[in-house]
């Protein structure tokens, strides 16, 4: 089954852009970014941030664009029985390169988790203007990482702008 990811999070003045692989089964079934239960997601974005409460989705996205980040995926669509990275097959990806180009501020990609960061290497060339970090994945499958690890991992990013 061939499985689609969202229109980008963006706006012009975007600064970082947080790449996932593709939106799990919980995401595509509320159409939003990160919703399933367990991801830590959001929770990370709300403790760096200082966030006390997240009222509704949309508060989610403006708390990203406020703070000059932009959400998007790698790929476009692909085949993918549930919702496991590794099982992402025959993935074809979003247009970033025309979306870089779009965005002018932008210098700063960050990869969640390893698989966005392989499918993007895959299909596109480091650019030299742009710094690339790969941060451990938010999935509930990353279970290796706590929140609080997670959280030191993802914060010396966001500290640097």
């Amino acid at each position: 089954m061939f499985k689609q990811s969202f229109l980008p999070i963006q706006n012009k003045d975007i600064q970082v852009l947080i790449l996932g692989s593709l939106p799990g089964d919980r995401s595509l079934q509320a159409q939003e970014y990160y919703a399933h239960p367990q991801n830590r997601f959001w929770k990370l974005i709300q403790r760096i941030f200082n966030i006390t409460d997240f009222h509704s989705y949309s508060g989610k996205l403006n708390i990203l664009l406020e703070n000059r980040i932009g959400l998007w995926d790698v790929c476009a669509q692909a085949k993918r029985k549930g919702s496991m990275d590794l099982d992402i097959l025959e993935e074809i990806p979003n247009d970033l390169t025309t979306f870089f180009s779009q965005h002018q501020h932008l210098h700063t990609i960050i990869f969640n988790g390893q698989k966005a960061r392989k499918v993007f290497d895959k299909h596109f060339k480091k650019a030299d203007q742009y710094q690339y970090y790969t941060l451990p994945s938010t999935s509930p499958a990353n279970a290796q990482y706590s929140l609080e690890k997670l959280l030191l991992e993802w914060q010396v990013i966001f500290k640097k702008d």
